[in-house]
């Protein structure tokens, strides 16, 4: 067996992140790290900034500066074009672990993930029925 061919990345998954960041593109996805499963929709780096600068508006002055950095990231990551993708985001993102109900139990607003540690996908986001 060769060992000098080893994905860093799944192609297929940095393809969808790519079409994301690039044309807005959404997707329900559940990914498998680590022993956890994440579950949420794919969004765009730019949206991704934009709502973590959004969720630090209404606080004291250095809150604020960080909001306005995270708003510029959100604009520079808007521009970016076809490079290559190494972080996947996701909005309304449950984490499980083990057979427990998602943590936390309100969910996560957005999720940023190193796309090199992802272990495995599918498509579809699993749904808490308790």
């Amino acid at each position: 067996m060769r060992n000098d061919l080893v994905l860093k990345k799944d192609p297929i998954l940095e393809f969808f992140v790519q079409a994301a960041n690039n044309r807005g593109f959404t997707l329900d996805l559940t990914l498998q790290m680590k022993g956890c499963l994440i579950t949420g929709t794919l969004m765009s780096a730019k949206d991704y900034f934009m709502d973590l600068s959004e969720g630090f508006e209404d606080s004291d002055d250095i809150i604020q500066a960080i909001s306005k950095q995270m708003a510029s990231a959100s604009e520079e990551a808007g521009k970016s074009g076809n490079e290559e993708a190494n972080f996947i985001h996701l909005k309304h993102a449950d984490i499980y672990y083990g057979d427990s109900n998602p943590i936390p139990q309100s969910g996560v607003r957005s999720w940023r993930g190193k796309l090199s540690e992802v272990d495995g996908f599918f498509l579809g986001r699993i749904t808490n029925t308790s």
